[in-house]
């Protein structure tokens, strides 16, 4: 009973902290940020290409 019960409170603290890691992204808007500079760079990184379409 006491393993069970210290095992509960386990996984009670690790979807406490989950939660609150997911709420600062949320709240701040990190995803989207995160996103926002993944996207310049990987432009940056493309618009370097010689590019072959003809029109």
């Amino acid at each position: 009973m006491d393993k069970a019960l210290k095992i509960f409170f386990k996984i009670i603290k690790v979807l406490t902290v989950v939660t609150g890691v997911l709420f600062v992204i949320y709240f701040w808007n990190l995803d989207q940020k995160l996103m926002a500079w993944l996207y310049t760079v990987v432009n940056k990184i493309f618009d370097k290409k010689k590019s072959d379409i003809r029109f």
